[in-house]
């Protein structure tokens, strides 16, 4: 945010009480990201106004692209008007992920993958990756935010999903081998920088096959149906962005409709928002809090589509330990930087991770129940590479202190949240 305000002190300086128009735009600093396309984005036009609010709120839409790792600008000027300079400091896009987390008595699993963010310099994402959870699965994915203009762009993805996933009956627990092969295609949106829409059709089949564990007459050992899903996306996004440092408020809305080809299920929805809250304390000090807010047609199916699982919500909790059709999850954590030399970040943090859950069929009194509670604290390090998008690899590790809690390690590329 300081070199935004920085930005339009010097420019207003320069220019006084002065009415200037826009006679010249040049883009600096950019080596795989073509000009045209950052020229696109910047979407001034020539003989307008200067408006230096409008130059921050470009600048600030750069860094946010994947292949951006810093931007700004400068107002130069000129006998027949103004130039506008913008230099972006461009950062390694092609990248590798991982997941990995276990806990108690429990094996590994992991998420390894790929990903180009900035492929042919159009910040288009190409990727695919790799996940091993008892079982083999595999996922591709193609992402161009601005193919058709600077606000409408296109998503596909293609997954092959296959798990080990425990069925909660009323007799005890069941285990089945779970997969979930679908294509999905999203329209993209962004009417603004902060603002950011998708809407998407799925075609979907989902798998079940009993494997061990508790039986009930009611739910059946072996269930394969095609299903299509319409999912509405919607992003708020007024957060300062300075390198890894974040300050500001996000809220990401998710809304899914699914309906079964099988007459035999209903029609089936759900829903859930993040409140993200980020404040910058300090120089080193970055505070982080993630609010999620889940619910869905209230079912009583041993199926239900909110999980308590230590990649999602509470890290040390486990893979997949419960189930529900409404969650409540909240996220905290301090983030300090022990090190910052160069291209290498250092960054320690402490984190309390809790959540609560309505049980399939059950009452929002469920929320409230303490076998329904987990509170995780923790504490992890995160090592991360300034020139490099999201080379951020992160350790976390999760006690739990709630009853019959367990613990365990959480790794990954990325921040948590």
């Amino acid at each position: 945010m300081r070199f935004l305000l920085l930005c339009c002190l010097l420019s207003s300086l320069a220019f006084g009480q002065t009415t200037h128009t826009i006679k010249e735009i040049t883009v600096t600093g950019n080596t795989r990201t073509k000009t045209a396309l950052l020229k696109k984005l910047i979407n001034l036009e020539l003989g307008t106004v200067v408006d230096s609010t409008k130059l921050a709120n470009t600048a600030a839409r750069l860094i946010r692209l994947p292949g951006i790792a810093h931007a700004y600008f400068t107002v130069e000027e000129k006998s027949n008007g103004a130039k506008i300079v913008y230099t972006v400091e461009e950062q390694h896009t092609f990248i590798p992920f991982a997941n990995v987390y276990s806990s108690d008595n429990e094996d590994l699993a992991f998420r390894l993958g790929l990903q180009e963010f900035n492929f042919a310099g159009q910040m288009m994402t190409v990727g695919g990756f790799y996940q091993y959870d008892v079982f083999h699965s595999y996922g591709l994915q193609f992402r161009a935010p601005y193919l058709f203009s600077p606000q409408w762009g296109l998503e596909v993805n293609y997954q092959d999903l296959t798990t080990q996933e425990p069925v909660f009956l009323a007799n005890g627990t069941a285990d089945y081998k779970y997969n979930n092969r679908s294509i999905e295609v999203f329209g993209l949106y962004a009417p603004s920088y902060k603002h950011n829409f998708a809407l998407g059709l799925s075609s979907f089949q989902e798998d079940y096959a009993y494997l061990f564990g508790s039986t009930d007459p009611n739910v059946p050992q072996e269930l394969k149906v095609d299903k299509w899903l319409v999912k509405l996306l919607y992003t708020y996004d007024n957060i300062n962005y300075f390198y890894y440092y974040l300050d500001g408020f996000k809220s990401s809305l998710n809304l899914q409709y699914v309906q079964s080809n099988d007459g035999n299920l209903l029609p089936f929805w759900l829903g859930f928002n993040d409140f993200t809250f980020f404040k910058r304390i300090g120089k080193r000090g970055n505070f982080a809090t993630r609010l999620r807010l889940g619910l869905a047609k209230n079912i009583a199916s041993p199926f239900a589509p909110f999980a308590v699982d230590n990649n999602l919500n509470i890290r040390g909790v486990g893979n997949t330990i419960d189930r529900g059709t409404g969650s409540v999850v909240l996220n905290t954590e301090y983030r300090f930087t022990l090190l910052d030399r160069n291209w290498l970040v250092l960054q320690g943090n402490a984190f309390i991770d809790s959540g609560s859950w309505r049980n399939p069929g059950g009452t929002f009194d469920d929320f409230i129940q303490s076998e329904n509670l987990r509170v995780y604290p923790g504490i992890g390090i995160r090592v991360m590479h300034k020139k490099i998008f999201n080379a951020i690899f992160r350790i976390d590790y999760g006690h739990g202190i709630t009853p019959d809690s367990s613990k365990g390690f959480v790794f990954g590329i990325g921040q948590y949240f």
